[in-house]
């Protein structure tokens, strides 16, 4: 790494408490909004009091992350009409940034493990995984409902 690639780094680094503060913060409202959906199946956050491992999560953990993992009606076709009708979260393969990113798992990240590994999984069509970022709460679960609205329609 060079010099300047170095202090690039540790310039991050100093706010990176405050960014993971705020980006779990925002998972917990956004997870909680989800939960209370219809057309919303399972929500897996670990910092939901319903997660089958909040106990472990609460003993090992200071915060809960920013990974939310939930189901929406209409399988993959749903799932799709939810990520497309998105204007602030982003879809991406990547997740784990400063913004919110969204994948589909049975075509990104397990489609390779085939249909009847991803249901020993739990990993349905319907499956979205959502990284969430910095920006406001509000504003993303805004986002999410016109996801949501969007899912619904054929």
């Amino acid at each position: 790494m060079s010099p300047f690639n170095a202090w690039v780094m540790l310039k991050g680094m100093e706010t990176l408490p405050l960014r993971v503060a705020a980006q779990c913060a925002n998972a917990a409202q956004v997870a909680d909004h989800l939960a209370g959906e219809t057309g919303v199946g399972r929500v897996i956050f670990c910092g939901r009091k319903d997660h089958p491992q909040a106990e472990l999560v609460a003993k090992q953990m200071t915060g809960p992350g920013q990974m939310i993992a939930f189901e929406v009606e209409g399988g993959k076709e749903g799932a799709f009409r939810f990520q497309n009708a998105l204007r602030l979260i982003k879809i991406s393969n990547n997740l784990g940034d400063a913004k919110s990113l969204i994948t589909h798992p049975p075509t990104t990240t397990h489609q390779r493990i085939g249909p009847a590994a991803r249901a020993e999984l739990g990993i349905t069509d319907g499956m979205l995984r959502l990284s969430v970022g910095l920006e406001n709460a509000n504003d993303l679960i805004a986002d999410i409902d016109r996801g949501l609205a969007a899912s619904r329609t054929a």
